[in-house]
Parts: C-alpha cells; structure tokens; sequence
C-alpha cells in the first residue's frame, strides 16, 4: 500500500523547506498532500505564491503515515495558530505514526503544543534553548521514535531524504538521492 504524507503551510512557510520536502517525498513514491491551515493560495516567506491540493479541514478525516511542517517563522506561527493542525498532530503521536518538523516549526509548532517533551530535537539554531532535552540540538536532523525534526533551509533535503528512509525505507531513500546527486 502506497504511503502517505501530508504536508501543512500556512502563509510565511519558507520556500525551500515546502517546495524540497514536497517534492522528495513525491519522487519516493510517497502520495502527497499539500494543505494549507488557512486558505488554499499561499504565499510563503519570500513571495512565492502557492496553491494547495487541499485545506487544512479537508483532512481532518484521513490518516496520514507522515505529518510534516515546513518553518519560516511567520508560516510557523500562523501553524501554531491552528486549532485543527494541533488536534491533527496531537492524534499523529498518539497513533504512533511519524511527525516531523524543521526550521522555526519545531519550536513554534511542536514544542508550542507539547510534542517534544518527551524527545530529542533540533530546530533552527537559537530556538531550541527551552527544549527540554539538549542532547541532540546542535545536529542537522534528528529523529527520536516518531519525531523527526530539522535545522532550516540548508538541511532540508537531509530532512526530507529522513522522512523518505523512516517512511519507505533506506534504499528509496538512497536511489533518491542519487537522482538528485547528493550524498546520502
């Protein structure tokens, strides 16, 4: 059976963490889902203006195998405004099924809804001082159980390659990046 992802953004999600997870994740194999938590037209932190296949409130009914956030710090806090994006992420992790975040999102969205009390993570650098746990904070991409988080736009093909190896395994993983020339 064909996994599943659902990537959330919100208007200020950054560029490069949306457009990169969204599509490695598709050349994977993996059916993608990108939603907004406001409206289906976006427009992320440096002016790209997206459209959504879906709204938030749309896949309120469906499981997905991953729940990923892309940061930027206006895009995190308008996801953590997000009464839905909670109740969505808080029944992932009960599920134990994987939910993962990068740059601003960790922080803002993860830790803001008590998702990483009981994990390792990272974020971007200067956003982790209250994390509960520090062992792991300096690292590009850490993953603890379900939890994957990640550092910001310069990590966010490991991120992505991450969420592919933890959801298909590592060699789709690998023959992905070999496709995009990276070493992985």
């Amino acid at each position: 059976m064909k996994k599943t992802a659902l990537v959330v953004v919100a208007n200020g999600s950054e560029d490069i963490e949306t457009v990169t997870i969204t599509d490695i994740l598709d050349r994977a194999g993996i059916s993608v889902t990108l939603a907004s938590s406001q409206q289906r037209k976006i427009t992320t932190s440096h002016g790209l203006e997206l459209t959504t296949h879906k709204v938030l409130p749309d896949c309120m009914e469906t499981n997905y195998d991953l729940i990923a956030l892309p940061g930027g710090m206006t895009g995190a806090q308008n996801l953590r405004d997000s009464a839905l994006l909670r109740q969505k992420l808080q029944e992932q992790k009960e599920a134990n099924r994987i939910y993962a975040a990068i740059c601003a999102s960790p922080q803002v969205v993860l830790n803001g809804f008590g998702l990483l009390e009981d994990k390792k993570a990272t974020a971007f650098p200067g956003l982790t001082n209250d994390f509960a746990n520090q062992e792991a904070v300096n690292e590009k991409v850490v993953v603890d159980g379900n939890c994957i988080t990640s550092q910001g736009p310069g990590t966010a093909i490991d991120f992505a390659l991450t969420c592919v190896e933890q959801l298909v395994g590592k060699s789709t993983a690998k023959e992905v990046a070999k496709g995009l020339l990276v070493e992985w």
